[in-house]
C-alpha cells in the first residue's frame, strides 16, 4: 500500500465574493491595508491630529450636521483619535439614519448585520439598508445584494442579488462589480457567462481594486472568457499583490514557483507566500510549509514545514491537515506519533481531501493509531478512488487481488494506470498474463 505525500495545490486561490467591511468613500478610496473592500461609507480625514479631528466632528455633529455625524462615527468604529467604540458608532451612525441621509441608514445597517455595538439582527439590517437603498445609495445597494445572496433578513434569492449587484455596479460600485463578476463566474441568478465575469472585474480591477485585480489575474491564469496568458495573469496578480492582498500575492508566489509568465525563481516565489501567510491566508501557509519541507527556495527544514502546516490546518485547511498528518506520521520536524497522525488526516479526510482519505485508509489497514481493520481501510480507499487519487486505485486493486476478486483488481489498476502509473500497469500486466 501507498500513502501520500504532500499535496501541493498549484491551482490559484479561486475568486470569491467580497463581503464584510468598511463602505469606502466613492471620491477617494481608503486604501489602508485590508484584505476586504469595505462597505461602510468612510470619509477622508483633514491632515491635522486626529483627536481634534474628532473633537471638530462633534461639535458639527451636535449641531445636527449629518456628515458630521458620519464621520464622528467612522472614527468611533475605527478608533481614530479616540478610543474604539462600536456603541458610540452606532450612536452617530443611527443619529445621521434618523435624519434621512442615506450613508448613515447603509451604515447602521451595517452595524446590525455584523452585530458591532449592537445585537446582531439581519432583520434589522435590511430594514435601514433598503433605506438606504431607496434614495440610490449604491453600497446600501451592494449590501442587499449580500443580505439576499446569502439569506440573511430576507429569503435566499441569486436572482435578487445579482439584480442589486447590477444597479450598484453600474454605478461604478468597485465591490458590486466584483461580486457580479462572480455570480457570472459560477452561473448564480444569472445564466454562467465567464465573458461577463471578466468584463465586471475588469471594471472593478481598472479602479485600482486589489480584489478585481486578483479576480481578473485568475480568469487568465485559467482561460476563462479571455484566453489563457500567463504574463497578462502575473500583471494582474502583481498590481493586487502590491497592495497587499493575500491571493494575490500567493498566486502570484505560485507563477513564481512554476515559471508560468515569469522566470521560475523559488526564492521570489517564497518571498511572495510569506506575505500573504503573514497575513493568516491559508492556501500561502501550505505553500510556505511546502517549501520548508521540499527545501525550495529556503534551507530545508522539516520543523519550519510543521509550523505553516500547523497555522494552515488550524484554520481547516484540509490540504494543511493532511501534509501535517504526514509529518506526524512519519516524524519529520516532530516527534513520530500516529495517533496525532490520525487525528489529522481524519480532519481533512471528512472535509473530503483525497490523499487524506487514502492515508486515513493505510493507517486502519497497517493498524496505524488506530485498530486494525480491513474494512475501514477499504471504505476509505473507496471514497479516495472514486475522487481518482491513483494511490487509493492501487491500494484498492490490491485489496480485490489478495481476495482473488481479479476482475475488480483489474479495474482499479487500470484506472490508476491511465493516470500514468506505472506499478498499476505492471501489475495489470501480470494479472492479464495470469488470471485471462
Amino acid at each position: 500500500m501507498r500513502i501520500a505525500d504532500e499535496d501541493l495545490v498549484t491551482e490559484p486561490a479561486t475568486p470569491t465574493p467580497v463581503t464584510d467591511g468598511i463602505e469606502s468613500d466613492k471620491v477617494i478610496r481608503h486604501q489602508a491595508s485590508q484584505s476586504i473592500p469595505s462597505d461602510i461609507e468612510w470619509y477622508p480625514t483633514p491632515m491635522q491630529p486626529e483627536s481634534t479631528t474628532a473633537k471638530w466632528y462633534r461639535k458639527a455633529a451636535e449641531q445636527g450636521n449629518a456628515d458630521a455625524q458620519i464621520h464622528l462615527g467612522i472614527i468611533y468604529e475605527k478608533g481614530q483619535g479616540v478610543a474604539q467604540d462600536d456603541k458610540e458608532a452606532v450612536k452617530w451612525y443611527r443619529t445621521a439614519a434618523e435624519q434621512g441621509d442615506p450613508m448613515g441608514q447603509n451604515n447602521l445597517g451595517w452595524m446590525y448585520k455584523n452585530g458591532r455595538g449592537v445585537a446582531q439582527d439581519y432583520k434589522e439590517a435590511v430594514k435601514w439598508i433598503r433605506l438606504a437603498v431607496e434614495q440610490g445609495n449604491d453600497f446600501g445597494q451592494k449590501n442587499l445584494g449580500d443580505m439576499y445572496r446569502d439569506g440573511r433578513g430576507v429569503a435566499q434569492d441569486d436572482k435578487e442579488a445579482v439584480k442589486w449587484y447590477q444597479k450598484a455596479a453600474e454605478q461604478g460600485n468597485a465591490p458590486s462589480q466584483i461580486n457580479l463578476g462572480f455570480m457570472y463566474e459560477k452561473g448564480r441568478g444569472v445564466p454562467q457567462n465567464y465573458a461577463e465575469a471578466v468584463k465586471w472585474y475588469r471594471k472593478s480591477a481598472e479602479q485600482g481594486d486589489a480584489f478585481g485585480q486578483s479576480n481578473l489575474g485568475f480568469m487568465y491564469a485559467k482561460g476563462r472568457g479571455v484566453a489563457q496568458d500567463d504574463k497578462e495573469a502575473v500583471k494582474w496578480y502583481r498590481k493586487a499583490a502590491e497592495q497587499g492582498y493575500p491571493p494575490g500575492q500567493s498566486n502570484l508566489g505560485v507563477k513564481y514557483a512554476k515559471g508560468q509568465g515569469v522566470a521560475q525563481d523559488d526564492k521570489e516565489a517564497v518571498k511572495w507566500y510569506r506575505k500573504a501567510a503573514e497575513q493568516r491566508f491559508a492556501d500561502a501557509q501550505n505553500y510556505l510549509g511546502v517549501m520548508y519541507e521540499k527545501g525550495c527556495g529556503v534551507a530545508q527544514d522539516d520543523k519550519e514545514a510543521v509550523k505553516w502546516y500547523r497555522k494552515a490546518a488550524e484554520q481547516g485547511y484540509s490540504t494543511s491537515q493532511n501534509n501535517l498528518g504526514f509529518m506526524y506520521d512519519n516524524g519529520r520536524g516532530v516527534p513520530q506519533d500516529y495517533a496525532e497522525a490520525i487525528k489529522w488526516y481524519r480532519k481533512a479526510a471528512e472535509q473530503g481531501n483525497a490523499p487524506s482519505q487514502s492515508n486515513l485508509g493505510v493507517m486502519y489497514e497497517n493498524g496505524r493509531g488506530v485498530a486494525q481493520d480491513d474494512k475501514e481501510a477499504v471504505k476509505w480507499y473507496r471514497k479516495a478512488a472514486e475522487q481518482g487519487n491513483v494511490g487509493a486505485q492501487f491500494n484498492m486493486g490490491l485489496f480485490y487481488y489478495k481476495g482473488q476478486n481479479y476482475a475488480e483488481a483489474a479495474k482499479w489498476w487500470r484506472m490508476a494506470a491511465e493516470q500514468g502509473d506505472a506499478e498499476a500497469q505492471s501489475r495489470l500486466n501480470e494479472l492479464t498474463r495470469n488470471h485471462q
